[in-house]
């Protein structure tokens, strides 16, 4: 991560990412002002508007799933947002669908609690497909057993931190070592205690602490979510013990999960930042997602 001090202006990083968007139910032109450069859409039709759209983005198009498997019952997603699969052969079909789409990743979702999930052959098939086409794999891992199938099955990434269920400290610890994990704390609750919550931040934070790779996320589109950074998100990951710069890291990630993202954004924060860590996430919601020419105007 590079950043550097304009003088008399303000700091000026990589432009920041967040790692968990849905930007067909929210308005993503907000973002940049915001402080949101760059963006990974998880699932969800993206028309030409909304790729053309700013701020730059990676996507997966649609979300793969079993049959009647979440989010095929959700009131927030449109008829055809899912591709649900059955057999091996239906895998390699899904993940080749997506991938004609455009896709640079693929989402799994496996959600217990609302509806049937992927077997172990079809998971397995749907991860080594999309392996075979170079898409990293993300899992939406929800319900007893979930995040654990998802990990034997090769998956990259967890869409969410863990919120189940307290994972069992070793395989915490062999996560850490292979997967990246996407933040989305606020989610539970935004800002009001839950056991979700708590159980994630647990999870998180012994992740975090093993060596683990942390990603800025939010889910937005889910719930009252503010259009840009999220203080209660960054006030979480300071709370599960990452510490400011490595807030920073994981919001300016430069390829996350190794994807090539558009850079034509940069990260302005107004002001020389703080030396007091408390007061970190006030300097932080100052940012502001600008391109070359809006940055040459502060020089």
């Amino acid at each position: 991560m590079t950043s550097y001090f304009l003088v008399g202006r303000g700091t000026v990083l990589p432009g920041f990412v967040d790692a968990h968007v849905h930007l067909a139910l929210i308005d993503p032109s907000r973002l940049p002002s915001g402080g949101i450069a760059r963006v990974l859409d998880l699932g969800g039709w993206l028309h030409d508007g909304l790729r053309t759209s700013m701020p730059d983005l990676a996507y997966a198009h649609q979300f793969v799933t079993a049959p009647g498997g979440y989010p095929t019952r959700a009131g927030w997603a449109e008829r055809g947002w899912s591709c649900e699969v059955t057999t091996r052969a239906d895998a390699a079909t899904a993940v080749d669908l997506q991938a004609a789409a455009g896709a640079s990743v693929l989402k799994v979702t496996l959600n217990s609690l609302v509806g049937p999930v992927l077997d172990a052959e079809a998971l397995a098939a749907v991860v080594d497909r999309a392996h075979e086409r170079g898409l990293p794999v993300v899992a939406h891992a929800e319900g007893s057993g979930q995040a654990h199938r998802a990990f034997t099955a090769g998956v990259d990434a967890f869409a969410h931190t863990p919120f189940s269920e307290r994972l069992a400290g070793d395989l915490v610890a062999a996560m850490a070592a292979r997967m990246t994990w996407i933040s989305t704390l606020d989610m539970h609750g935004w800002g009001r205690p839950t056991a979700a919550f708590e159980i994630a931040s647990d999870n998180l934070r012994r992740f975090h602490a093993a060596g683990g790779r942390v990603l800025y996320g939010t889910d937005l589109g889910n719930g009252p979510l503010p259009l840009g950074l999220n203080r209660g998100e960054i006030g979480a990951l300071l709370g599960a013990g990452l510490t400011p710069d490595e807030v920073l890291t994981a919001l300016c990630a430069p390829a996350p999960l190794g994807l090539t993202l558009p850079d034509n954004r940069v990260t302005f924060i107004p002001g020389e930042r703080p030396r007091d860590p408390d007061d970190f996430t006030d300097w932080l919601c100052t940012a502001r997602a600008l391109t070359r020419p809006e940055l040459e105007v502060l020089t």
